[in-house]
């Protein structure tokens, strides 16, 4: 069988320093918002160049913080991706906000932001993009339009970490860039984590109290907040991966290429804009057989994965909304067509041979 994603191949690599930092953590009994979390968020906020960087206790915890620390309420609306994971969607709604839906471009799965400017109203108070896939949206022009209204940009870079535009980082362009260390994601952990990045100091202040009971002192309490932080031991783990990040990226990049070539004539495969630096936390095909491609590959051994099926306006959790299907049509052909094969840093070139095999054979009869 091939997986989706091998840790285990990973973990082989790293588990002496693994073994030796968690070791490390227990001994110091340093377990909440200690030194490994400090030293992760100085990392991070240097590559990725922000200011700031916070640590949470998921992506979606992430989200939730960063539109809540641009004050992101009830009644506004923010303007998001219908073809997204639920996550996205769910924490503009845990801010009693009302999430505003726009179609994608089909070549890159992300917000067209040429769509943009008709779903803007006096109530817009967020523009959420989704760096898809590993992929990162058209950012430029998306800030030049929130700028002109003074709209606050929260980057959903849950999938991207290290992917970039003419060498500056997803997540490094908003208000805000949000990070999950779930642990199948490019910089992963040993369970759940979140990261935020910003360079405004106020709002790096504001996600503290908020990610800490909202206090910033000993049962000291200035504003609701919530327990939402990175715990120390996986900060530790997080701190030997990102060491490899850039190698780890590298290799996804290089599988990719050798997918390209081997069935570009076949499927609609992921390409890149000039300029702009795709990482491939999922590697997504499209194709109009998808179903009949996606049991060939099963009968064969090889793990193949949906993402995502159900575009978000037609959610039953979202019914309520009042989309229906047909509103966004590029989203809802996606949905039908994309088909993720597997992809991770250590995944060899004969796997990936044998999963092209199957799929010029299918696509021949």
């Amino acid at each position: 069988m091939i997986p989706m994603v091998d840790l285990k191949e990973q973990f082989e690599e790293i588990r002496d320093e693994v073994m030796e930092i968690t070791e490390s953590v227990c001994n110091s009994a340093k377990f909440i918002l200690g030194p490994s979390v400090t030293e992760l968020e100085k990392k991070i906020a240097g590559y990725i160049d922000s200011g700031y960087a916070l640590g949470v206790a998921s992506g979606t915890d992430a989200l939730y913080l960063s539109l809540l620390a641009a004050g992101i309420g009830e009644g506004d609306e923010v303007i998001t991706t219908p073809f997204t994971f639920f996550a996205t969607v769910e924490a503009i709604l845990h801010c009693r906000a009302t999430p505003v839906f726009v179609d994608i471009d089909p070549n890159t799965f992300n917000i067209d932001v040429s769509r943009m400017e008709d779903a803007l109203t006096k109530k817009t108070r967020a523009i959420l993009p989704v760096h898809l896939y590993g992929y990162p949206c058209n950012m430029d022009e998306l800030t030049a339009l929130a700028d002109m209204r003074s709209i606050a940009v929260i980057e959903d870079a849950a999938q991207a970490f290290g992917a970039a535009i003419n060498g500056r980082k997803a997540g490094g362009f908003g208000a805000a860039g949000c990070f999950s260390f779930y642990p199948s994601k490019n910089l992963g952990c040993y369970g759940d984590g979140g990261m935020i990045v910003t360079s405004d100091a106020d709002f790096a202040s504001t996600v503290r109290l908020l990610r800490n009971h909202g206090s910033s002192a000993g049962y000291v309490h200035e504003r609701i907040g919530i327990n939402s932080r990175l715990d120390e031991l996986q900060a530790a783990i997080l701190l030997v991966k990102m060491k490899n990040i850039e190698r780890y990226n590298e290799r996804r990049r290089k599988n990719a290429a050798l997918y390209n070539k081997l069935i570009g004539s076949y499927v609609q495969c992921p390409g890149e804009q000039n300029g702009f630096r795709h990482v491939f936390h999922q590697y997504t095909v499209r194709c109009p057989k998808r179903n009949n491609l996606q049991e060939k590959l099963k009968d064969a051994g090889i793990s193949s994965v949906v993402y995502y099926s159900v575009p978000m306006h037609l959610q039953k959790a979202v019914g309520f909304l009042g989309y229906k299907k047909g509103d966004f049509p590029e989203a809802e052909k996606a949905a039908d067509e994309v088909l993720s094969l597997p992809m991770y840093p250590e995944l060899g070139e004969r796997d990936i041979e044998r999963i092209c095999s199957v799929i010029k054979e299918s696509a021949s009869k």
